[in-house]
């Protein structure tokens, strides 16, 4: 089990060293002021309807970096921060958001395979590392069927891995869509969208080091079980 602590550990480092980065970049980015002076939930409001959307709310939620698109209630819910605040920060964030609800607007594809695996993947994420320790525990017990259970384990783990790669064009497309729109109806200023691209590059390498590290200590699951099948 050595080598998953390693894994375990440069994960924790690398996501740790990222999700810092992101903050101290969106407090950076959270003062430069945008000479339009709208609000994030202002310009979300805007993207929406400029995208032709009007059965999606804008909506405040409490906490920092909370900000997400919710397809079962159709709300684009921006943390208290991003909602009040005119800032290049803000504006990244809420364009973001709204990426989401067009992408569920028109049926993207990526967006769509996600949501039908969510229930798929809660059961996973809560129960793959029990059955994987489970089936290692029995394995060196003698029991002839710890492999098997260390098996669904490995399998069950299979599907938050999934889960995580899915999510990458679908963060990444999001991000995209905001940043041609703030672009195209020149939202922003060279400066103010500089900062917004840089603010969402940050944010979806926190979704990259996760997928990564979730597809590395698969790839040493299945070789743990190749191996003592040998």
């Amino acid at each position: 089990m050595m080598g998953y602590y390693i894994i375990a550990g440069v994960i924790f480092l690398v996501s740790s060293y990222v999700s810092n980065k992101l903050k101290k970049k969106f407090k950076e980015y959270s003062n430069i002021q945008l000479q339009n002076g709208m609000s994030g939930a202002e310009i979300a409001t805007k993207m929406l309807s400029d995208s032709g959307i009007h059965d999606v709310q804008v909506v405040s939620t409490p906490g920092m970096l909370t900000d997400h698109y919710d397809p079962r209630n159709k709300t684009v819910n921006l943390s208290e921060g991003v909602y009040n605040q005119r800032n290049a920060a803000a504006a990244a964030v809420s364009a973001h958001e709204c990426g989401h609800a067009i992408q569920h607007a028109t049926a993207y594809s990526w967006l769509t395979m996600r949501s039908k695996i969510v229930p798929a993947v809660g059961i996973a994420s809560k129960f793959s590392n029990i059955v994987i320790m489970a089936g290692l525990g029995l394995s060196v017990a003698g029991m002839v069927f710890g492999n098997t259970v260390f098996l669904v384990g490995i399998l069950l783990f299979g599907v938050t891995t999934f889960f995580s790669m899915i999510t990458l064009p679908v963060e990444y497309d999001a991000s995209n869509r905001a940043l041609a729109w703030l672009e195209d109806t020149n939202m922003l200023t060279p400066e103010e969208h500089d900062g917004a691209k840089d603010a969402l590059k940050w944010a979806a390498r926190t979704y990259l080091v996760a997928a990564l590290g979730s597809l590395a200590t698969l790839l040493y699951f299945i070789s743990m079980f190749m191996g003592r099948r040998n």
